[in-house]
């Protein structure tokens, strides 16, 4: 028995997950007294809590997907859009440690706190719920997109439209292979670029599903909003242990039965180019070359501070220590499961090249392609619950900051019961506002691109306020405001206008490019005639097309009239646009070298900003500065009683830390690092090899 496409099996381990998830927020709602219990567990949570919650916080489905379909897309070398947060982890070493010395309940009160402006905190918290909005809305896509994939119609059930749409899709996949292999017919340019258009504005379609998206989010939120309103942060906590060890499950299960279908990793690489091996790729086969993920690298580290979570998930350990233990085990744990979704990816190339529409639909068509009843309802309980880890720690930080930062300064007095409920109320409203968001937006990694450079927004301010004394109120809402300018308000509305999606030099592109590739011959190319055996030393050529230099896209306006004038789709690219005002030309870049002059940009433009403006602004008074520092500086104590005690000491006499401070005379407040930094933060690089060595290992297994 199937419900449009699942076996009732797998309909039935799906229900029985959601209750379970249900009855622990209810256990969980008796114990919620008051908003630290609500909002930080009462800041009693011990390392098993600490590791899971961790790893449940940071990980989800969508990172997955992403993974997987940038893969599918690039080969391994598209590992890179979530795997450069691997050279990142050593860095929490340090940030977890601050984050649970700040003793604040969000980063907004950090903002309040450090710069003596709620306007400042409240722009944070206003800030991170939009952007937090729209990481909501990737993990309902990745869920929506996984059971759309495993819920297909039949040919016969197909509409008139929606089978000229597939028809469409598989000719446009023909001739974009002969385009590739330079051997496209002069005859076929015009078809060739017809269909392309179409496939630039998502019209072309390899499948129709039984699934309408709208509806499974709104199930889906509202399942995901009882049980965390009910329990809180303290429920995120809880059932994050549970989906850690699902999400294990779910990072497992396509493996074997991949390798089983693709012929075992001889067959892997016997059906998947050389270069899609590679992990580290060229500039020209990739938009991923060694210099664009330093770059991307780069801006993550500024923006890793600002995740709403950051001081909830560090705030609710019992101590710096727990903290500790908890971010690097729950991170690094997460980075192992990452090797396993670039494998998936891989086995998506061999097995499923070509044959999709929409990339972020490879996980659930090889969930569908390649298990069966039972395992296939396990997979997507794993998915959801990915994505659930998420979004219930996501939801709660947003309500805290929200409560704290907006309602409180407002209506500062009301009850604790009052500003839980208000809590709660939010966290239903941020749950539901994602899905709005879900429904605007509609490619993975656009959003994960974007996400990667808007919080170093705020990012860079926080990484200064809790090392430079210097930093100034004034220059940080400058900053925030230019920076925010740039690249949050003129991509968006400069995509939006017709005015610029049709202005002449926006619509620049790169040169296209045809080139010779020394690589292994398949099995295809064997097939061909090209080569004798599979795994000869051949040379191909390749044509790079050109890629739009300011827009994500670039498609006729009227996709059926081949002299209709262009139009650019997606992510207007202000970065470049900015920098292309110092009299850099973009058209001789490759697509790796775009992507990394943006990169670069988010990561460095805010820092010169910050340190430019500071000088010329006054800092806030020496008694707010001297009691912050103290606290950054001072290990959490055994008693609340104590660590209040000993921290309003430290801030009376700031002149007993000079002596470990690394450059005593300036405005730094670098200490000198101690034996356990130097074991925790040497100690993770170790393990960032050992994850890269075994990387390096299983691509090349069978090769």
């Amino acid at each position: 028995m199937h419900i449009m496409g699942l076996h009732i099996i797998d309909v039935s381990l799906i229900v029985i997950y959601f209750v379970v998830i249900i009855w622990i927020g209810k256990r969980l709602h008796e114990r919620m007294h008051n908003t630290e219990d609500y909002f930080l567990a009462g800041r009693k949570m011990g390392k098993v809590y600490q590791f899971f919650l961790n790893f449940g916080a940071s990980t989800d489905a969508s990172q997955a997907a992403a993974l997987s379909r940038e893969i599918y897309r690039q080969g391994i070398a598209g590992m890179w859009i979530q795997y450069l947060v691997l050279f990142l982890t050593p860095f929490y070493w340090f940030t977890s440690m601050l984050f649970r010395r700040a003793r604040l309940t969000t980063l907004g009160d950090l903002f309040t706190e450090r710069f003596e402006s709620k306007t400042l905190g409240g722009s944070y918290a206003v800030f991170t719920i939009v952007m937090a909005l729209i990481g909501s809305a990737v993990g309902y896509m990745v869920a929506a997109k996984t059971l759309m994939a495993l819920t297909p119609k039949p040919a016969s059930e197909y509409t008139v439209e929606e089978r000229l749409s597939v028809e469409q899709f598989n000719e446009y996949r023909t001739l974009q292979q002969f385009f590739t292999e330079g051997n496209l017919a002069e005859e076929d340019h015009e078809r060739f670029e017809t269909l392309k258009s179409l496939d630039n504005q998502g019209e072309l379609r390899s499948f129709i599903s039984y699934v309408e998206p709208v509806y499974f989010y709104f199930l889906y939120g509202s399942l995901v909003c009882i049980y965390v309103v009910l329990g809180g942060f303290a429920a995120a906590a809880v059932t994050d242990v549970l989906q850690g060890i699902l999400m294990i499950f779910f990072s497992c299960l396509l493996i074997p039965f991949g390798l089983a279908a693709v012929g075992g990793f001889k067959g892997l690489h016997a059906a998947v180019p050389e270069h899609m091996f590679w992990l580290f790729g060229t500039e020209t086969l990739s938009e991923y070359a060694w210099y664009t993920i330093a770059a991307m690298a780069l801006a993550n580290l500024v923006a890793i501070v600002a995740g709403a979570a950051n001081m909830q998930v560090s705030g609710s350990a019992v101590n710096e220590s727990t903290a500790r233990f908890g971010v690097i085990g729950g991170m690094m744990f997460k980075r192992f499961m990452m090797i396993l979704w670039a494998m998936a990816g891989l086995i998506a190339i061999g097995l499923y090249a070509g044959q999709l529409h929409d990339p972020d639909l490879i996980w659930g068509y090889m969930t569908r392609q390649l298990l069966g009843p039972g395992f296939i309802g396990i997979m997507m309980i794993g998915v959801l619950a990915a994505n659930m880890s998420s979004l219930d720690a996501q939801s709660v930080s947003l309500s805290a900051l929200f409560v704290k930062q907006v309602y409180m300064p407002w209506r500062s007095d009301k009850s604790e019961r009052h500003y839980i409920g208000i809590g709660r109320i939010v966290i239903v409203a941020t749950i539901f506002g994602g899905i709005g968001m879900a429904l605007y937006i509609s490619n993975l990694l656009e959003l994960f691109k974007y996400f990667i450079s808007m919080p170093a927004i705020f990012g860079a301010p926080i990484w200064l306020a809790f090392t430079w004394r210097r930093l100034s109120r004034r220059a940080v809402s400058i900053q925030i405001a230019i920076s925010f300018i740039i690249i949050a308000i003129i991509p968006n509305v400069f995509q939006s206008w017709m005015t610029t999606r049709a202005h002449e030099p926006f619509l620049k592109q790169t040169v296209e490019r045809q080139i010779m590739v020394a690589t292994k011959a398949l099995g295809t190319d064997v097939e061909k005639g090209l080569a004798e055996h599979v795994g000869q030393r051949i040379e191909k050529s390749r044509v790079m097309p050109s890629y739009p230099i300011f827009f994500d896209k670039i498609a006729r306006e009227n996709s059926d009239d081949p002299n209709s004038r262009l139009i650019g789709y997606g992510r207007f690219n202000a970065e470049l646009w900015v920098v292309s005002f110092f009299g850099v030309d973009f058209t001789d870049f490759t697509k790796a070298q775009l992507v990394t002059v943006r990169f670069l940009f988010a990561a460095l433009f805010p820092f010169v900003l910050l340190f430019a403006l500071s000088y010329f602004t006054k800092p806030v008074s020496k008694e707010t500065l001297d009691f912050f520092f103290a606290k950054v500086h001072t290990p959490v104590q055994a008693t609340p009683e104590d660590d209040t005690r000993v921290v309003a000491e430290n801030a009376k006499n700031m002149a007993r830390f000079d002596g470990r401070k690394l450059f005593p005379t300036t405005h730094w407040e670098f200490h000198k690092p101690s034996r356990m930094d130097y074991l925790g933060f040497f100690g993770t690089w170790g393990l960032v090899g050992l994850v890269i060595l075994i990387l390096w290992i299983i691509v090349r297994i069978g090769g």
